[in-house]
């Protein structure tokens, strides 16, 4: 028992003393690499479709991302509810609530799960054709959406069992089950592409077969780790405090995600008015840009996870550096990453197509987007910080009026003007949104701060 406690504390960390930022890389680091993994999965699905199934599979798979995103968003949004609720326990050494929440946590995935396959299998040719998807694409995409989205329970319990293991520092076994799931899935896109000619039903049944792999793999984990996040099937059941208190946190992160990605698949319906050379271009832009934006995304779920275990710990006076560290971390990482993006983009887009249309298009969505990319990260940092620290719905409403909204008043007014309705215009709508959200989240975290340094006294 004595060498199995050894073997998990070497994954747990101690965020609640000593030096930050070796800790914080040492957390962002393989996290980094696991949602680079986790892209892989849709971006081997568009390279193989683009180069052996043609643009019009290319743009059917790639499409589909705000889509997806929008109907999962909710339901990974209560995954970080579970992570501030695990991680503040965690801090403050309350092993019996740490256990009723991940088993709170992990039944919640299931159930959100099978729902999503439902709705995601039911919904999918309506939603396709309300978002204006060009007519020789729908097929091929409704049959893509429907498979994908019968492995949406392995998705689930993936996505909330890391991040319960994030909240006790532990990013490095997701990272090897996702390297594991990630190789099996490229060798089943080429298979069942090449081999089989099952084009955007091959890559669909390779992810949901690699997602299931993921998830085999941490709830194993999760079933054989000793200490208070042990997960035990017998235990399993919904505990009526800790779901509220899960969706307390979560709701208002669920919901914010959600209308983010409403207004992406707003903004993806405007992009398919262009037709399908530029929905192929900006969908395989959009999948490098997400690499630079899944890098920077692991300093946001640093400060989640450290700010709640300071806050548990009562460790209030290391809530400011925790910030500080974050905040340069991602801003080096997204300007160094999105600038790259956009030197090699002509090399990196080749990747995905042959055609120098579509390579064209996707140019243009890489030289706005991701030149100043690092933007996003530091407005998502900011949010990160103010739910560590247990704030929920403001920076919500906050990132609802000056992201969301800023790019809906937008696309509803000047760009259905002759003069703004360009490819360019469109894309603009993303780093004006970000800079002047950001600005918003850092005087509603001025607010917090001084608001409870009287509670605090630090």
């Amino acid at each position: 028992m004595k060498m199995e406690k050894t073997k998990e504390q070497k994954y747990e960390m101690d965020m609640c003393s000593g030096p930050i930022l070796g800790k914080l890389l040492m957390f962002a680091v393989p996290l980094m690499c696991s949602s680079v993994l986790q892209l892989l999965f849709n971006a081997a699905d568009i390279i193989v479709v683009g180069n052996y199934a043609g643009d019009n599979s290319l743009a059917a798979v790639g499409s589909n991302s705000a889509l997806i995103n929008l109907l999962t968003n909710f339901f990974l949004g209560l995954s970080v509810g579970a992570n501030v609720l695990v991680a503040r326990y965690c801090g403050a050494k309350k092993d019996a609530e740490v256990s009723q929440t991940v088993h709170t946590a992990m039944l919640l995935s299931v159930y959100s799960g099978i729902l999503l396959t439902v709705v995601g299998c039911i919904g999918a040719k309506k939603i396709l054709i309300w978002m204006q998807t060009p007519s020789d694409v729908l097929p091929l995409a409704v049959l893509y959406l429907r498979i994908y989205f019968v492995g949406m329970t392995a998705t689930m319990l993936y996505n909330f069992g890391s991040a319960i293991l994030r909240a006790v520092g532990d990013t490095k076994r997701p990272l090897y089950y996702l390297t594991v799931a990630g190789i099996v899935n490229v060798f089943l896109n080429l298979f069942f592409v090449i081999v089989c000619k099952l084009d955007v039903a091959g890559v669909a049944i390779a992810t949901v077969i690699s997602q299931c792999i993921s998830a085999f793999l941490i709830v194993r984990c999760m079933m054989k780790t000793e200490g208070s996040i042990r997960l035990e099937l017998a235990k399993l059941h919904i505990d009526t405090d800790k779901f509220k208190r899960i969706l307390q946190i979560g709701l208002p992160a669920s919901f914010q995600g959600m209308v983010f990605s409403f207004s992406n698949v707003i903004i993806q319906s405007s992009v398919n008015s262009f037709g399908a050379i530029t929905v192929a271009g900006n969908s395989a832009a959009a999948n490098i840009e997400g690499f630079v934006y899944v890098a920077m995304n692991a300093f946001h779920q640093a400060a989640i996870s450290f700010t709640g275990q300071n806050i548990g710990a009562a460790k209030y006076e290391r809530v400011n550096r925790i910030l500080y560290v974050a905040q340069g971390c991602v801003i080096v990482v997204g300007l160094a990453l999105g600038n790259l993006a956009v030197l090699f983009g002509r090399p990196l887009l080749s990747l995905y197509t042959n055609s120098a249309q579509v390579i064209d298009a996707g140019m243009i969505r890489l030289r706005i987007i991701c030149s100043v990319y690092a933007l996003c990260g530091m407005m998502d940092v900011m949010v990160g910080s103010l739910r560590g620290m247990g704030y929920a719905v403001m920076p919500m409403i906050v990132s609802l009026i000056g992201a969301c909204g800023l790019r809906l008043i937008w696309i509803f007014t000047f760009f259905r003007m002759e003069m703004f309705h360009t490819r360019a215009s469109l894309y603009l709508t993303y780093p004006a949104s970000w800079l002047i959200t950001f600005f918003a989240h850092v005087v509603c975290f001025v607010i917090v701060r001084r608001k409870l340094k009287k509670v605090w006294g630090v």
